[in-house]
This record gives structure tokens, C-alpha cells and sequence, in this order.
């Protein structure tokens, strides 16, 4: 992913929309200066997959067995 920093004052003319669509399309980490000591990081994030159920069982006794040290 690549990285921007931007003063606040370079993003005055430029819309919401399309701020949050340039960081979406360009992939980008973008860090905004505030001021000396405050900055603000915006980064594009993916929603993560669900799980696939799997076919199958766990048997009985499964804790049991994984704890007998004999």
C-alpha cells in the first residue's frame, strides 16, 4: 500500500467524495498534517471473507485426549 502525507490546507477544494474515492482507487495510506504536532492517518481497509463451514464433527472425549499425558 503506498503512502501520502498532505497538509490540511492542500485539501480545502477538494470533495468528501472524492477524497474517500482517491484513497480507495489509488490504495493509499494518507497522513495529514494538522498541525506541528497532530496528524491524522487515513487508510483503505478490506472487509474480511466469512469462515467456511466445514464438513465433519469433533469426536467426544476430544479435551480429554489432548490433556492425557499416558
Amino acid at each position: 500500500m503506498a503512502a501520502q502525507t498532505l497538509t490540511l490546507e492542500a485539501l480545502k477544494g477538494i470533495s468528501l467524495e472524492d477524497f474517500f474515492a482517491r484513497i480507495l482507487r489509488e490504495r493509499q495510506v494518507l497522513t495529514i498534517w494538522v498541525s506541528n504536532d497532530q496528524e491524522i492517518v487515513i487508510a483503505p481497509r478490506e472487509k474480511l471473507k466469512p469462515l467456511p463451514v466445514l464438513d465433519g464433527y469433533i469426536p467426544q472425549g476430544w479435551k480429554d485426549a489432548i490433556y492425557d499425558i499416558g
